[in-house]
């Protein structure tokens, strides 16, 4: 059974920074290719990176290319979000995301709040 579990949300102020992690399990995680994803209250969940099963590959959202960078750690099937530079619409519950076999798989969801 897939299992993604997000940590790292806080509250953070303007131009802060925060890491992200999922840590995954139940399936073969060096095999998957891995994604970002976000909700704000109100709106649509939205792509945030993707990144590939080696991590050589990645894709960012124009809202956050040059700000976050995805990353991963096969041995330790984990992924990773650093978000630098932090503005107050980057507010939303940011998600874990995989497909195994045709089958997408989420997490529950780590809750990143900017202000001051």
């Amino acid at each position: 059974q897939v299992q993604l579990v997000e940590s790292g949300g806080d509250l953070v102020e303007p131009g802060g920074s925060l890491r992200l992690s999922c840590a995954a399990s139940g399936f073969t995680f060096r095999f998957n290719a891995m994604s970002w994803y976000r909700q704000a209250p109100g709106k649509e969940r939205e792509f945030v990176a993707r990144i590939s099963p080696t991590g050589v590959g990645t894709n960012y959202a124009d809202s956050v290319k040059g700000r976050f960078t995805i990353s991963r750690d096969n041995a330790k099937n984990t992924l990773y979000l650093q978000m630098n530079t932090l503005k107050p619409e980057d507010t939303a519950m940011y998600y874990c995301y995989t497909s195994t076999a045709g089958f997408g798989s989420w997490g529950l969801g780590t809750q990143v709040t900017v202000s001051s």
